[in-house]
């Protein structure tokens, strides 16, 4: 999911198309095979948690849902002031009947029906261990979510897009075990909106020890954008690294020299740093450290590096 983006989210396995579940007033509407779409279940933005799962039901009375390999929930009802914790409940009671489901999209709410940082999340441990298949979850909203230490096989990519994410979620990811994980995704947002993650809460995942297959990092959007650069100089993780993000955030010069000092990271094949505050002579120094070893790197939207306050790309 992007939230910058509202174009329909697709499955990166296979491209499925996004499919809404039909509502009672369209009994006739021909749907397409099970496998052959990314089911949405979403209700208006003003809806209750009595229509989402009337709309559930539905999906799993009207679908041969043992065939479903890709879901989207939408809002649950709402979303600005309820939690998502009756819509775990459904997917976590129902998922004996989602036995081939391996990609799940927990959120995909527009900032039409909710601001990212209003999107009221729960506990989503859940969905992880009901659903040991699972090879990608995407999760967005930070206030209130809950992610605990979990050991998960499958898993290859695991993406959370919020306005401020819980320090908590942040090192129940670290102390998490995926062997399987090639991906890993983390908007980190700001402490207005709950983003009160320090460098110490990232040391299971800048270690890499739980995180053998990660071949992608990003840890983005942050307002410490400097200081996770200097640790990630340093961290074990990134020597097996493909992919780096460190975009969407407040980096300045301070967190490019720390990337420019520490251990190399010519080996990687993109460096994503847009939206940033380096300099002119800074941004120059990093196109010229990383184009002599065919590193594509993003530099794009630079913003005004004397600015007072730095913002990110996503907050509210």
């Amino acid at each position: 999911m992007t939230y910058a983006d509202d174009a329909p989210v697709q499955s990166p396995s296979g491209r499925l198309p996004i499919v809404e579940v039909p509502g009672s007033d369209e009994e006739t509407r021909e749907l397409p095979a099970p496998e052959a779409a990314n089911w949405r279940i979403g209700v208006d933005w003003d809806g209750d948690a009595e229509e989402f799962e009337e709309l559930f039901l539905r999906f799993v009375g009207k679908v041969d849902t043992t065939k479903v390999t890709a879901l989207t929930i939408g809002n649950w009802g709402s979303a600005y002031e309820r939690d998502s914790s009756e819509a775990v409940r459904l997917l976590t009671e129902h998922a004996e009947r989602l036995p081939a489901l391996r990609t799940l999209y927990f959120g995909d709410i527009s900032r039409e029906e909710a601001e990212i940082s209003w999107i009221q999340q729960s506990d989503v441990t859940p969905l992880l261990t009901a659903f040991p298949k699972l090879e990608q979850l995407d999760v967005r909203g930070g206030s209130g979510l809950v992610l605990r230490p979990v050991r998960h096989e499958s898993l290859r990519e695991l993406s959370i897009e919020s306005g401020g994410l819980p320090a908590g979620v942040v090192r129940g990811i670290g102390e998490s075990t995926f062997p399987a994980l090639e991906r890993l995704e983390l908007w980190l947002g700001v402490s207005e909106y709950g983003g009160d993650a320090t460098v110490a809460d990232m040391e299971g995942i800048l270690s890499g020890e739980r995180l053998p297959a990660l071949r992608h990092l990003g840890l983005q959007d942050s307002e410490i954008q400097d200081e996770i650069a200097a640790a990630v100089a340093s961290a074990p993780v990134v020597a097996r690294l493909e992919t780096l993000a460190l975009s969407m955030g407040a980096l300045g010069d301070e967190g490019a020299e720390a990337l420019l000092s520490g251990q190399p990271l010519t080996h990687l094949k993109r460096l994503d740093l847009h939206h940033h505050y380096l300099t002119d002579p800074m941004a120059d120094r990093v196109r010229a450290a990383f184009a002599v070893f065919g590193v594509e790197v993003d530099l794009s939207d630079q913003e005004e590096p004397d600015d007072e306050w730095r913002y990110v790309a996503v907050s509210e």
